[in-house]
């Protein structure tokens, strides 16, 4: 199978505290949502639900498989307003310049990090989002797992914010999101 990303199946979403990351999103209503490297849409269908019928949420993702599913989760929850997308985001996104208000990367800057992918996906981003949009990073703390990948390849919020910032980004706040997990919010400037 081709594109299938290092962490393709697997999911953070169980780990999430979801009440804590659907305050620090807020407001959604009515806003244009991006889930990148969104899998098979756990993320997506909670933002989907939070964001309500007056909002359009793309979601895209390399793995086929997993976008497949969600389109299929999508199909079976009537969500007429989210879309699911086969894209690499590290090569770019077909959708507007300045058109999305957030951006959603939950556990996945660290795998694109591996890969040596992050420039593009971080360059597709800040050419997306509007300005004053904000790009919502959740990743694992940098301790040793279990759950999640080797401690070697978690980013501290620092070194996120280090490799985040050049794209045009400034960090507003940091909070955790789990017993695992952070979530860093930046804003696009």
């Amino acid at each position: 199978m081709k594109n299938v990303p290092i962490a393709a199946g697997k999911s953070s979403f169980g780990l999430v505290d979801t009440q804590a990351l659907r305050e620090a999103l807020e407001p959604m209503e009515g806003l244009v949502i991006l889930d990148a490297a969104c899998g098979a849409g756990n993320y997506t269908l909670a933002l989907a639900r939070w964001a309500g019928l007056h909002s359009r949420i793309y979601a895209v993702d390399l793995w086929e498989e997993g976008v497949f599913e969600l389109r299929r989760r999508i199909g079976d929850a009537g969500l007429s307003h989210v879309q699911a997308h086969v894209a690499d985001l590290s090569q770019g996104t077909t959708l507007a310049q300045e058109s999305v208000d957030l951006c959603l990367a939950a556990t996945v800057i660290h795998d694109l990090v591996a890969d040596g992918k992050v420039e593009g996906m971080l360059k597709a981003l800040a050419r997306t989002l509007k300005k004053e949009g904000r790009l919502a990073v959740v990743e694992f703390e940098k301790k040793p797992g279990p759950p999640g990948p080797p401690e070697a390849l978690r980013l501290s919020p620092e070194a996120l914010s280090t490799l985040v910032r050049p794209f045009g980004f400034s960090l507003t706040e940091i909070r955790p999101v789990g017993e695992a997990l952070y979530l860093a919010i930046f804003a696009k400037v």
